[in-house]
């Protein structure tokens, strides 16, 4: 690291920050309540060693970036044996909330371990960095001023947590860590009797929507209306928090036609505000017996790109809603139809985005675990040897502790995003990190999730469950078995990763990584035009029924982005990469 320079990148939505109130959209689109107070902004933060004790804050940190994102104004890495401190003071506005009713404060997510009072009374300390919870403040707000504080630790990837790409000593694949509130923060009013959580399933075998909604208090009962441009066209009596809806003359969702519906929740005097769409994700056999995936009971090709979900001045968090859209809208105008959102989970305002404009998505777990990633077991991985999984030595999983929290995490993930439309895949666990007991993986999450397959093994390490054989192809030339014997469909889940440096858009002024460089933009747009027309489109035919290219963004050290890291240089030219996608489908 001595002899790297680094380079501080702005993207043109971070040189726009509000920092007074950055990213105040409304985060959960998929549940609105009409109540809502968004507490992004400046806060007062302090980075101590846990043998310190707190006496005045250093600064102002402006939430929701974490201390070493460029955006929060700190700079700083919390390290393990640090604690990061937050303050705010805030006043509610006359009548936003009335007698019997309570107040709810909500953490899009903390990383990792985060302990939230408000005036001085400590209400709940929270575990998991990329989850929301909340907690109801009520019996500890005061009239007038009223103080919040958020006390918390990060052991980043010293520890068996879910910690995905962070890296204390990053470098190559692995990325600047970050560190505490890092999603927006927020509050609402909500009735004594209210709803919870919802899950949408949409049938279109059987015309039907389930409702499910989860709900605090003794009233379960309701009413559930699904609107199309503000017309009512069907309706339902939720009864004990279920409502199952029949639909006619619909319209499916798909990335061509991202047609949503809306949804009004009643339950007493709860109104909640959503959304779905009608679609099925499946796998099957297409007219020459060749296992696909399917779209609405149809064969459907899904060209994606690896998203990483990193931004060069936010770090994990988008810089605004905007820069969200930039994203997935130039993804679409180059012709893919899917990001594979890789080791991490999005704020919930990424994937109404995809829903809205039609970008599927596959879901990463994130991993965890301690020292899986060695020589040894890459070379395993690359040579495509068969090992097992239950081995967790190998893995870096022989903390019971972390494997038994990778259930509660993936849990927190699979109903957090259940109701997203365009998510269409689930992948436990990618090339060796972490990984342990795949195919009971695929079971657990085929407990609480069956409308959608899984990607048990990514790359590497099969164990012949769930849906795919999923290879990773880098440095070698692409080719796929002509079947598998467990009969499933065959996806490219990783390959390409080529590089090109653009002077003035890179992170690591010194050192780079990638699979295979180019020296110049037209050297490395015409690799991958070769790449695609002579190995991956004549091996659609053959059973490939999906690619993941590598990767949508430069991410620091890595420079094989369609995008530069700071979003101000798209390397490809869009109309000729959009016709060579149009290319890729069945």
């Amino acid at each position: 690291m001595a002899n790297e320079v680094f380079d501080k990148l702005l993207t043109p939505f971070g040189e726009k920050l509000n920092a007074d109130c950055p990213l105040p959209e409304y985060p959960r689109p998929q549940m609105v309540r009409d109540s809502y107070i968004c507490l992004n902004g400046k806060w007062d933060y302090a980075i101590l060693n846990k043998k310190q004790t707190l006496k005045e804050y250093q600064g102002k940190i402006v939430v929701p970036f974490s201390p070493e994102a460029i955006l929060s104004g700190v700079e700083k890495i919390v390290m393990p044996d640090d604690v990061l401190y937050y303050k705010r003071s805030f006043e509610l506005p006359e009548g936003f909330y009335k007698d019997g009713e309570r107040v709810l404060l909500h953490f899009g997510a903390v990383d990792y371990i985060a302990t939230v009072a408000v005036n001085g009374k400590e209400l709940t300390t929270h575990v998991g960095g990329y989850f929301p919870f909340n907690v109801d403040i009520t019996d500890a707000l005061v009239a007038g001023e009223n103080e919040l504080t958020v006390v918390v630790t990060d052991p980043s990837d010293t520890h068996w947590q879910s910690h995905g790409k962070q890296k204390i000593k990053r470098g190559g694949i692995f990325y600047t860590p970050q560190s505490g509130i890092w999603q927006t923060v927020w509050m609402e009013a909500v009735p004594a009797d209210y709803i919870s959580a919802l899950y949408l399933t949409p049938d279109i075998d059987q015309n039907t929507l389930t409702v499910k909604a989860s709900i605090e208090g003794a009233t379960k009962d309701g009413k559930v209306e699904v609107i199309d441009n503000g017309a009512v066209i069907a309706s339902g009596e939720l009864k004990d928090g279920e409502c199952v809806i029949a639909l006619e003359d619909y319209k499916l969702w798909s990335p061509e036609n991202p047609y949503l519906y809306d949804l009004k929740i009643t339950m007493g005097d709860d109104e909640v505000a959503s959304y779905f769409g009608m679609r099925k994700y499946s796998v099957g056999k297409d007219a020459n017996g060749k296992p696909r995936i399917m779209l609405n009971n149809e064969p459907y090709f899904h060209n994606g790109l690896l998203d990483q979900g990193y931004w060069s001045d936010g770090l994990y968090t988008p810089p605004s809603e905007e820069a969200i859209i930039f994203d997935i809208k130039t993804t679409k105008e180059m012709g893919f139809n899917m990001l594979r959102k890789h080791i991490k989970i999005e704020p919930m305002r990424w994937y109404y985005h995809c829903d809205r404009l039609g970008v599927l998505v596959w879901q990463d777990m994130i991993n965890g675990g301690m020292g899986a990633n060695k020589p040894l077991n890459g070379l395993i991985g690359f040579l495509g040897l068969k090992h097992d999984d239950s081995r967790y030595g190998i893995y870096g999983r022989k903390d019971k502790e972390g494997r038994d929290e990778y259930y509660v995490d993936a849990e927190r993930t699979i109903l957090g995003l259940y109701s997203v439309v365009s998510l269409a895949l689930w992948v436990p666990f990618n090339e060796s990190w972490g990984q342990f007991d795949a195919c009971k993986a695929v079971d657990f999450i085929k407990s609480f999730d069956t409308t959608r397959p899984i990607d048990h093994a990514s790359g590497w390490h099969d164990q012949g469950g769930g849906d795919f054989n999923s290879l990773h192809i880098y440095f070698r030339p692409v080719t796929i078995p002509s079947s598998d014997k467990y009969g499933r469909t065959v996806i490219l889940s990783e390959f390409g990763g080529y590089s090109v440096r653009c002077e003035g858009h890179v992170f690591n002024k010194t050192k780079s990584f990638g699979y295979r460089a180019y020296n110049t933009l037209e050297s490395f747009e015409n690799a991958y035009h070769k790449l695609f027309e002579n190995q991956i489109i004549p091996i659609i035919d053959k059973g490939l029924s999906a690619t993941v290219y590598t990767q949508l963004t430069d991410v620091e050290d890595e420079i094989n982005g369609l995008i530069t890291y700071d979003r101000k240089v798209i390397k490809v030219d869009i109309d000729r990469i959009k016709g060579l996608n149009d290319k890729l489908k069945y």
